[in-house]
């Protein structure tokens, strides 16, 4: 299929950008990805996006996203791009083994954070277990939370949670931690935060109904196990960014973030990056779909100025 505009991905990032350029009569074509809905879907309630005043569900600010977008005219493609072809126009992408071509290119494939492995954490994901103190720590208001990290990710979640929680424990694998001094010191002398060394999460506790209860510890020193009760558990270990098939085409950081400049362009001109898999900062649906009403905006002008 032939589109001006093909759109990768289908979280806030990429639907907005889908829904900006339905509106300018551009016909996108919106590939679904693995994970239909992005991060988003995974989060019970969104209390942060402007307009819903009582919160709303994750999946369902989805639904609405998708909906919205495809009454302007976008196409939404049931799959997952397994490659691209960007050295020269029109730019070729391989989904389901069938080959779609466009003129510009808007890449949404967000990032994906890394989990521990474990079953139960699977299990209770969006249910005590999160990945967004930003997102979700309003819920645990006056009550106990496990960070499981050590570096400035970790301290930033632990501190912005220290603000609404009864206290935070941190655990950490190593016996030092690898955030930076200053963050190190804010953390250090915030008395509500204490650091559990030299352990691991073996097991997280709870069940979906009444939520996490706990989560199990091995101490690596001596590996004895002890149970550290708590309500919630915000991962904090790093995200992945979905870049693998865009590697040795477009411009790619040390951490695997696409990067981008004036915006949302990136190293080859009609190619542009929105959401999380370009910013490792904020990592908001509000700020996804911001930068993807830009990535629109941006091919939407380009494309202006290769028809004349």
């Amino acid at each position: 299929m032939d589109a001006p505009v093909i759109v990768l991905g289908t979280g806030p990032a990429g639907l907005t950008a889908a829904l900006y350029l339905g509106r300018a009569n551009l016909r996108p074509l919106v590939i679904e990805g693995p994970q239909p809905g992005g991060v988003l879907t995974t989060t019970t309630l969104v209390e942060n996006y402007p307009g819903f005043p009582n919160g709303i569900p994750g999946p369902e600010l989805v639904e609405a996203m998708h909906l919205q977008a495809q009454h302007f005219g976008a196409t939404i493609l049931p799959g997952q791009a397994t490659g691209v072809d960007l050295s020269r126009r029109p730019f070729q992408v391989r989904v389901n083994d069938e080959s779609h071509s466009c003129q510009a290119l808007i890449i949404a494939t967000g990032a994906s954070p890394n989990l521990l492995g474990l079953e139960s954490e699977r299990r209770l994901f969006g249910r005590g277990v999160s990945t967004c103190a930003t997102c979700d720590g309003y819920f645990f208001r006056d009550k106990e939370v496990a960070v499981i990290g050590g570096g400035d990710s970790a301290m930033e979640e632990s501190l912005f949670l220290a603000k609404l929680v009864r206290s935070v424990h941190i655990v950490h694998r190593r016996d030092q931690l690898r955030a930076s001094k200053i963050m190190q010191q804010r953390v250090f002398a915030n008395d509500k935060v204490r650091i559990i060394w030299s352990s691991i999460v073996t097991e997280i506790l709870g069940d979906p109904a009444s939520g996490v209860s706990g989560v199990r510890l091995r101490q690596l020193r001596d590996d004895t196990e002890s149970i550290l009760p708590c309500h919630g558990v915000f991962l904090a270990i790093g995200h992945t960014p979905n870049t693998a098939i865009f590697s040795g085409q477009l411009e790619i950081d040390q951490r695997g973030y696409l990067v981008t400049h004036d915006g949302p362009a990136t190293s080859i001109p009609g190619v542009f990056a929105a959401g999380d898999v370009q910013d490792h900062v904020y990592r908001q649906a509000v700020t996804a779909a911001g930068s993807g009403c830009m990535a629109a905006m941006a091919a939407e002008r380009f494309l202006e100025g290769i028809s004349h």
